[in-house]
């Protein structure tokens, strides 16, 4: 078990740079999630750590080895991509087992691996079936143990799940969370899914355009996003981000139809934005908004709704009772509860 270290590691194509400068350290046996909109660069950076895209400039390490200018077949890594790439005509076992045999290992030695990773993923009783027999989710545990089998130091996964319906998704997130128990190796996940990234990562990197915006645990970049663009994609529903000013002994936020009584620091600049998770704005008695949808999921509840002339917000609510569209309520923001970002630079303001 190997950790991973980035050390300003540049990729271009061309003249287009697409990957600006990214320093990071993995630990051993940590589960790393990048995460990000599309085109943030998770994949190109992942595929740069396996040795499919070559490093512009920087350093990789991989344990004690500088692997930059390594192939991928010296660096002891293993990659799963998010379509399986399963040889149709051979089984289970034979997909498994084929990278081995193709290096020359011993049947037993093979056998031996094969099982063990088969008895990980609870694969034996398809062992004998090809891919054309098997779900998606049994394919996608098919090419995880092709991965195993190989032992390396570090596992990539490019994406996984993508192929996958809600349902299989969530199973096989409780399977690679599970896998990651077991076997403790150092793993580095690529999703756009920020679900995903906060209920399987030790470690969550936030890209955007090829720049690492925030690293840290997945409940410390909940609670303390340092920039908007963290506030609004860390969190679903996603943080209601509106624009505020400051006004004596507190915040003017129109999009609310109030004012926050809340201590500002000093240099807080005049023109802001006011963040509130939508679990910390209460519906209440009142006129000054409009409900224009509900999502009622049982014991939660989802309530859009917006004030003329003002951006939507998102209120979670507790409890049965649902609020129909069309009806008019007012809002009750927890003054404790906000998040302050400069409404020029987008960062937070402490």
């Amino acid at each position: 078990m190997s950790g991973v270290e980035l050390s300003n590691v540049i990729k271009k194509y061309g003249e287009t740079q697409v990957i600006h400068g990214v320093n990071l350290s993995i630990d051993p046996g940590e589960f790393c999630v990048f995460v990000g909109p599309s085109g943030c660069g998770k994949s190109t950076l992942l595929r740069m750590i396996a040795g499919l895209e070559e490093t512009t400039s920087g350093q990789i390490q991989i344990g004690a080895r500088d692997v930059t200018r390594l192939d991928p077949a010296q660096r002891g890594v293993a990659m799963v991509f998010q379509t399986y790439a399963l040889y149709p005509h051979m089984t289970v076992a034979e997909n498994m087992g084929f990278g081995l045999k193709m290096n020359g290992h011993p049947k037993a030695e093979i056998a031996e691996k094969v099982a063990r990773a088969s008895d990980i993923l609870r694969l034996d009783d398809y062992l004998t079936r090809k891919p054309k027999a098997l779900s998606g989710g049994q394919r996608q545990r098919v090419a995880i143990g092709r991965a195993i089998v190989r032992g390396p130091e570090v596992f990539l996964f490019d994406e996984p799940l993508s192929n996958l319906d809600a349902e299989l998704r969530v199973e096989m997130r409780v399977e690679i969370a599970r896998l990651h128990r077991e076997i403790g190796a150092t793993m580095i996940y690529v999703t756009h899914d920020q679900v995903e990234a906060m209920t399987l990562a030790d470690k969550i990197v936030v890209l955007r355009a090829g720049r690492v915006e925030q690293v840290g645990a997945p409940l410390d970049l909940y609670r303390d996003p340092d920039n908007l663009f963290v506030a609004g994609f860390i969190g679903s529903p996603a943080m209601n981000l509106l624009p505020a000013t400051r006004s004596e002994g507190g915040l003017s936020v129109p999009a609310l139809g109030a004012r926050v009584a809340a201590q500002l620091p000093n240099h807080a600049p005049g023109k802001l934005i006011a963040g509130f998770r939508p679990q910390d704005i209460a519906i209440t008695q009142g006129d000054t908004h409009t409900v224009e949808m509900t999502e009622a999921l049982g014991g939660v509840s989802y309530i859009h709704c917006a004030a003329p002339g003002q951006p939507k917000l998102v209120i979670e609510a507790r409890g049965t009772h649902v609020k129909r569209p069309g009806a008019r309520v007012a809002l009750n923001p927890d003054a404790g509860a906000l998040y302050l970002f400069d409404a020029e630079t987008g960062q937070r303001t402490r």
